[in-house]
């Protein structure tokens, strides 16, 4: 529940006789006027439903003022009746030579309820006329807003205008509005006989005074309610983070010395590679020998036993999609049996591969195989949205992938698992640290991602951690429900 809910339900309690007792040495409230047969809640035996014009001194709208920049006699306006109080500075000033034309009742008072009378999403607003905020000590109200002046020896002021403030009114009061959609009115004859509860004065006194207590409480709670809905916000992504970066730190699960090290791993891995490219199904040109350029002095923390220090070039063949000019609309053509299908970032971003509607020839397909899509792979978006990953199932459409996606097909899918949890984590960052252009962003170059370090655990330790942090996240989102 937050503040605003929990404060409609104090003022509900206050206004239906609930938030205090009622004592048995309390007169009950005499009848005043007709009992209406029609009343909006039940209340308590002693209170009665009373229409207001019989519980006040004075009701009466403002006059439309005539202004003057001489700010001695401040009008106040419904811009001066904010839900956090009465507030002076939003008032425009009367000409002081029009003063003689306003009768004494019709200057404001302390304790005087403001209720703004006109117009959408301001009507029914009310606040309590407070003299020591009016260093001009004297003011008048325009004809937007009705003065209700208590009689206090039945009714205290605060108690209406808490009523008057409560979710009950607030939500009833534009239907009783009359006018345009553009401009509604709150009339004085609804005004004067709008029901009001009555409780014993007494009663209303302890009504108000727990108010009192409780409402500044409330402002509190508010605060502290933000402040915690910020975190819920800000917290699970945090844990989350705090989690993968223990998972490639090693720190997540435990290393076990029977495992077989990473080091043998990664042999097999370029194994692996050297048997793609001799089957051809990999084009590695002026590719430079695995770990040549690679500087293990400058890595970015100490890893565990077992685990090695490793690059992109040791795991993967990765390559972006065709220059603009090589893939236009124009090459295009309807969907068919013999048309080959166009990967898209929708695809990467909504985990997809049905969806995109572009196609080309087969003939056009088979110019620009390089840019197939295979299987397993794993298709990055590039621009805009860019790091979103996604593998490729095994029954896929033929095609080739667009401008706009890089595809990285790992030597070893045993692997992938892992290398999708790091790449997320490490990789979509440096996207956007290293990312070129201005009004879209994009991958880092391949001189950037060549170099990215890779820490590669035992494949059986990867296992564990894959599926640890798939606990943990499981864990962290049904708490943040």
């Amino acid at each position: 529940m937050n503040a605003n809910q929990l404060r409609a339900s104090i003022l509900q309690m206050a206004i239906e006789g609930k938030l205090v007792p009622q004592l048995d040495s309390e007169p009950a409230v005499e009848q005043l006027g007709n009992a209406p047969e029609d009343v909006p809640f039940e209340i308590p035996d002693k209170w009665k439903w009373v229409q207001l014009n019989l519980l006040a001194e004075y009701v009466q709208r403002g006059k439309s003022p005539t202004y003057s920049d001489i700010e001695s006699i401040p009008v106040i306006s419904q811009k001066c009746n904010q839900w956090d109080g009465f507030h002076i500075e939003p008032a425009k000033f009367i000409n002081p030579d029009t003063l003689n034309k306003y009768k004494k009742e019709r200057f404001v008072q302390d304790n005087d309820l403001l209720w703004n009378s006109t117009g959408l999403g301001t009507i029914g607003r009310v606040a309590l006329y407070k003299s020591e905020l009016n260093p001009y000590k004297i003011a008048v109200v325009d004809s937007h807003v009705t003065i209700v002046r208590s009689n206090q020896q039945l009714l205290n002021p605060l108690f209406l205008f808490y009523y008057l403030s409560s979710a009950t009114v607030q939500n009833s009061i534009e239907d009783l509005a009359t006018g345009s959609t553009k401009q509604k009115e709150l009339s004085l004859t609804t005004i004067k006989a709008y029901l009001t509860p009555l409780p014993p004065l007494e009663e209303q006194k302890r009504i108000v005074a727990k108010l009192e207590q409780l409402l500044p409480l409330v402002d509190e709670y508010g605060k502290s309610y933000e402040k915690l809905e910020e975190l819920n916000a800000e917290f699970p992504d945090k844990l989350k983070a705090s989690v993968l970066q223990n998972a490639i730190e090693g720190k997540l699960v435990p290393q076990y010395s029977h495992e077989a090290p990473a080091t043998e791993l990664l042999e097999e891995i370029n194994v692996k590679m050297h048997s793609l490219i001799s089957s051809s199904d990999i084009s590695l040109k002026k590719r430079k020998n695995k770990n040549d350029s690679f500087d293990r002095l400058d890595t970015p923390y100490e890893l565990p036993n077992g685990w090695v220090w490793c690059t992109l070039n040791d795991l993967a063949f990765y390559k972006k999609g065709p220059f603009g000019s090589s893939l236009t609309k124009s090459m295009f053509v309807p969907d068919g049996s013999d048309s080959y299908k166009v990967y898209e970032q929708k695809n990467a971003i909504q985990k997809n591969a049905e969806l995109g509607t572009y196609f080309i020839s087969k003939s056009k397909f088979e110019s620009m195989k390089g840019f197939e899509v295979k299987p397993h792979d794993i298709i990055v978006s590039c621009a805009g949205t860019i790091g979103e990953t996604y593998m490729i199932p095994q029954n896929i459409r033929p095609g080739i992938i667009n401008q706009a996606l890089m595809i990285i097909r790992l030597y070893n899918k045993d692997i992938s698992d892992f290398f999708l949890l790091y790449f997320d984590f490490v990789l979509k960052s440096l996207a956007k640290t290293n990312s070129k252009g201005t009004a879209i962003k994009n991958i880092p170059p391949f001189n950037v991602l060549k170099q990215f370090y890779f820490p590669l655990p035992p494949l059986e330790e990867q296992k564990r951690i894959v599926a640890k942090v798939e606990e943990l996240f499981a864990l962290i989102d049904a708490m943040k429900k």
